[in-house]
């Protein structure tokens, strides 16, 4: 496994982006619940965010891609607006453990 960051470092309502080798991976927590995707939208093959760590929508309850707008639901990555409607963020298998927020190594290799 691979380590993010630390658990407190992803507070509730928050996002976070991380970099690992060729592989952008987005974390957020909603709910208490842990969710990662690769940070790459699947209309354009772009990062999500504008800023560092910016993945949210206005009202916090939505990811959302910076660069066209599209609008994905947190809980499983599918897109419910925009050019790319209908398809999703790749999900990548994490697990919060001992203070640490890590990722599968295997995630890396999955379509």
């Amino acid at each position: 496994m691979i380590r993010l960051c630390a658990s407190n470092e992803l507070a509730e309502g928050q996002s976070r982006g991380f970099t690992l080798q060729q592989l952008q991976v987005l974390a957020v927590r909603r709910d208490g619940a842990l969710y990662l995707y690769e940070n790459r939208c699947p209309h354009r093959g772009i990062a999500l965010e504008w800023l560092p760590d910016q993945f949210l929508d206005t009202s916090g309850s939505l990811l959302q891609c910076a660069t066209h707008g599209a609008l994905f639901l947190i809980e499983s990555g599918e897109c419910v607006a925009g050019p790319c409607s209908g398809q999703s963020l790749r999900s990548l298998q994490g697990v919060e453990q001992d203070g640490f927020i890590w990722l599968r190594a295997d995630s890396q290799g999955d379509s």
